[in-house]
């Protein structure tokens, strides 16, 4: 059976299957299947970011749902955790995000919450796949005569950026305080610069300009140089950036370095270990993080829990462990006494409230991690055999591991939403680092790449 569920929701090109309008049109249906109380009236939040292709599929979703008799609260563009929340604050049955988070305009994807705002599990998606995948929806819906309405919740970003603002204190403020927030000409255009200007910030706002093909372009949280040579010119105490969907933040100290997630979840840390918030004393995080986090964490006393890639493992992971701060070093970051999913804006007011605190500057603070070398490369595939049953690559593998001795690490695994082979490798200096790396990667170039 064909796999829609990737790591994070269903993705790809958009107007190429399965990002096309026709399956966009059988998610909805499928969705009232899912998700239907008897009851009560089934209701389903529908929001998105600013790429072009987000009305096509907006429709096709709004139809699909409709035609099955259910209601959509319509927020328009919106962060992802701004429709969590607003699946919760309206009291629906679910929640739709139409996004292809920090990809370019091309792509797109459809993430789904519950009406609780949590994403899907795991099963609960296989149970969802075979019902969209089925040929008779149509006739199902053809029996129902009381189709559904669209009610447009036009106050959704003023709801957000509340319930962002209640996780603080009342009197949490940010007068004096000057910093540079880069919001990808994505979903945080108009709430970021609002959000941080009401606390009391002197912002400087880039890239708040969408026009559906601009989202991620060159900006947000994965292009900081405009971000970082913005802050150092203005003399801000910070920088922010955003992904597209905005459930991801990575920073940039007061001199221009980056502060990548994994800093910033070792300096919350040891805020919330400091103020007795952190439950248990354990962090999880990804077997993408650095090496440099699990020695930071060590030192401090907190447990290190390591699960696989995806916001979605970790969660659940906090959820089993009783934790309550994980998150991916791509800065998609949780803090689960607050939100049930990753928020840029909060991540970023909690980086923030730890600097009031602490009183240094960003770039003494970040120090308390020492970031390990760490090369990243992507190789694209034509399929994606059991690495470990292709000789060649598992021998070039064990080659790299044996050349570290310990010193290092090797992860090689392909990407849940493309079609993608990644090599990331973490060793003592630079330049052997990356030559290991591309060691690794020619190899799978050869054998299985494109």
């Amino acid at each position: 059976m064909t796999k829609l569920f990737g790591t994070d929701g269903i993705r790809g090109m958009a107007n190429q299957y399965p990002i096309t309008p026709e399956t966009a049109l059988n998610v909805g249906r499928a969705l009232t299947g899912v998700f239907n109380t008897e009851n009560s009236k089934l209701k389903i939040v529908i929001g998105k970011d600013t790429r072009i292709s987000g009305d096509m599929l907006e429709s096709a979703l709004i139809a699909g749902i409709c035609s099955m008799g259910a209601d959509v609260y319509r927020v328009g563009v919106l962060p992802t955790p701004g429709i969590a929340f607003m699946t919760r604050d309206l009291k629906t049955d679910a929640g739709i995000v139409i996004s292809a988070s920090h990809n370019p305009y091309h792509d797109n994807g459809i993430k789904i919450f519950k009406g609780d705002g949590f994403k899907l599990t795991d099963k609960e998606e296989v149970f969802l796949e075979s019902i969209i995948l089925k040929n008779d929806l149509s006739s199902e819906a053809a029996g129902i005569k009381k189709t559904g309405r669209v009610i447009d919740a036009k106050d959704a970003d003023l709801r957000y950026t509340e319930f962002v603002r209640k996780r603080f204190q009342e009197d949490f403020s940010l007068n004096g305080m000057k910093l540079v927030i880069d919001c990808a000409e994505g979903a945080t255009y108009r709430v970021a610069p609002n959000l941080f200007s009401e606390l009391g910030a002197e912002v400087e706002s880039l890239f708040i300009s969408p026009d559906g093909v601009n989202i991620n372009d060159r900006c947000g949280s994965q292009h900081l140089e405009t971000l970082s040579k913005r802050v150092v010119e203005t003399g801000a105490a910070a920088g922010l950036a955003f992904d597209g969907d905005g459930d991801r933040v990575v920073a940039v100290d007061e001199q221009g370095r980056a502060v990548t997630g994994d800093q910033i979840l070792a300096i919350c840390g040891k805020y919330m270990l400091g103020t007795g918030d952190l439950k248990n004393k354990k962090l999880v995080s990804t077997v993408m993080s650095n090496f440099g986090l699990g020695i930071a964490l060590k030192k401090m006393g907190i447990e290190h829990i390591i699960t696989d890639v995806g916001d979605r493992y970790v969660l659940q992971e906090m959820i089993s462990a009783g934790a309550v701060l994980g998150g991916e070093d791509s800065g998609h970051l949780i803090f689960l006494d607050d939100h049930t999913t990753g928020d840029g804006l909060l991540a970023a007011l909690k980086l923030i409230q730890a600097m009031i605190k602490d009183g240094r500057p960003l770039s003494r603070m970040r120090r308390i991690m020492q970031v390990y070398p760490q090369i990243l490369l992507n190789v694209e595939v034509n399929e994606k055999p059991d690495l470990g049953t292709v000789s060649e690559i598992s021998e070039s593998i064990e080659a790299v591991e044996a050349h570290l001795n310990g010193q290092g690490r090797v992860l090689v695994r392909y990407s849940g939403t493309q079609p993608l082979c990644r090599v990331m490798v973490e060793g003592p200096d630079y330049e052997s680092t990356e030559a290991f790396c591309l060691q690794i990667t020619e190899t799978i170039r050869k054998i299985i790449g494109k």
